[in-house]
């Protein structure tokens, strides 16, 4: 993931201490060096005093600045009492990136028993003046800048920065219809416009299927045929198959490029199945491994989901968009996290093999188990971060709860693995009372502070469980 430039304030008032301003300014920059995306925008000694922020003239510099850079992110950090205007005179001309508030703790009292920096007021007078303006922003709480709990702070501001400048004015991918009996997947075009200002493209499967077939012999499907004879087990599987399952990955990365796209729903088991004779689901997941969110079913409030978590991540791993299948026939708090064959290849359980096979419910009843395509294997266990994107008349909520993938010794159909939640019962029940549908992602790791955060700024109502 690119670099994320952040301009950080030192607000400093006077005639609180000038040498421990410069110096808690110092500090506070050393910890948020530490961060390895991080790139810190800072006035320096030559265009304000001390590096600080004190007054009008000095705020106007900083914003040209920053404004200069292009920053994604504002933190304001008090390093004395703060000079309220010159900080908020800042942060309106940056209302629209993620902003966090922190203050710092004092240091010892003057031999004359005067304070240093009264910096536990001070924050008090910015935030104030940031509700009265009506800007959104986190408050990172009073430290020490060496503290752990600060570094966990810009960690987390980090990945809400990363989400902010992926999310907001992406362009979605629209391969085909949805299916015509998933009423679960309608999505407001017009709302995505208004609220983030995404852009949702269109291209129909019989576009896409003939830059595929325009590129049956090229060099590049060549290339992706035997990665995928590389990363899966291809027994039965004809070679005109995987040069067509690869010719559609081929296709799919070409709009995708073309298009600047950060995600995209496609229509899968329908006509891809029965018109094109192939399961796209093998190379929707080699798509999402590749950094564009790929859901199935043409569900494009699940693709947001996607991308929502994988901002989140700063692209260090990648979800799997899932059904909320069964619950586990022996076992409390479990339950199946499943599709048919999507798994990105990445996710794979260490040791496990990726079989290419056709899609397990339908291929059968539909006389289509020779459309082969769905990448199948058990995914790797470990913590997980499970989340759902939903929008109802116009407000979008979405679903934070946490999780275990726990491994398994059976072998089953698809890409799938048993996820141990704390009360599944809430849980469900909070998806059945809320509204969210059958989709969800899921993500390795624990990002739900980030995604809290990011939601509230964001103006998405979070639903914890």
């Amino acid at each position: 993931m690119e670099t994320l430039r952040i301009g950080f304030v030192p607000a400093h008032r006077e005639p609180f201490g000038e040498d421990w301003a410069v110096k808690m300014r110092r500090r506070c920059l050393d910890a948020l060096a530490s961060h390895p995306l991080l790139e810190i925008v800072v006035p320096d000694e030559k265009l304000t005093r001390g590096g600080c922020v004190r007054d009008d003239a000095e705020a106007e510099k900083v914003i040209a600045l920053f404004q200069e850079k292009k920053i994604n992110g504002l933190i304001i950090g008090t390093v004395t009492f703060g000079d309220e205007v010159a900080a908020l005179t800042v942060a309106s001309a940056f209302r629209d990136k993620p902003i966090l508030l922190f203050g710092t703790k004092e240091g010892p009292f003057t031999k004359d028993g005067n304070r240093l920096s009264d910096s536990f007021c001070g924050t008090l007078s910015i935030s104030s003046g940031l509700h009265r303006r009506k800007i959104p922003f986190l408050f990172g709480g009073i430290v020490f800048p060496e503290e752990k709990t600060f570094k966990n702070t810009i960690a987390d501001f980090a990945r809400v920065c990363a989400i902010s400048r992926g999310f907001i004015g992406a362009n979605i991918g629209l391969v085909g219809p949805r299916p015509e009996r998933f009423e679960t997947c309608i999505f407001s075009e017009d709302q995505l416009m208004r609220k983030f200002n995404q852009r949702v493209i269109p291209i129909d499967l019989a576009d896409i299927m003939s830059i595929a077939a325009a590129q049956k012999n090229s060099a590049a499907v060549k290339k992706l045929v035997e990665k995928t004879k590389k990363q899966t087990k291809t027994s039965g599987v004809e070679a005109a198959t995987l040069q067509n399952i690869a010719g559609l990955e081929y296709a799919l990365e070409k709009f995708a490029a073309g298009k600047n796209l950060a995600a995209m729903g496609v229509q899968c088991w329908t006509a891809m199945q029965s018109v094109y004779g192939i399961s796209p689901c093998y190379a929707m997941g080699c798509m999402t491994d590749k950094g564009v969110m790929t859901a199935c079913e043409v569900d494009i409030y699940g693709a947001l989901t996607m991308l929502l978590q994988y901002l989140a991540a700063l692209g260090k791993t990648v979800p799997h968009f899932i059904d909320w299948t069964i619950k586990h026939q022996e076992k409390e708090n479990v339950f199946l996290a499943w599709h048919c064959g999507n798994g990105p290849p990445s996710l794979t359980c260490k040791g496990g093999d990726i079989e290419l096979k056709y899609h397990s419910i339908l291929g059968t009843s539909l006389g289509l188990d020779r459309s082969k395509g769905t990448g199948e294997f058990q995914l790797a266990p470990g913590a997980v971060t499970l989340s759902r994107l939903q929008e109802h008349d116009g407000e979008f909520k979405l679903l934070v709860a946490k999780g275990k993938i726990v491994a398994s010794n059976q072998k089953l159909r698809g890409s799938w693995s048993w996820v141990e939640v704390p009360d599944l019962d809430k849980l469900y029940s909070t998806l059945v009372k809320e509204g969210f549908t059958h989709h969800a992602s899921l993500i390795h790791g624990d990002f739900s502070n980030a995604l809290i955060s990011a939601c509230d700024l964001l103006g998405i109502k979070v639903v914890v469980v």
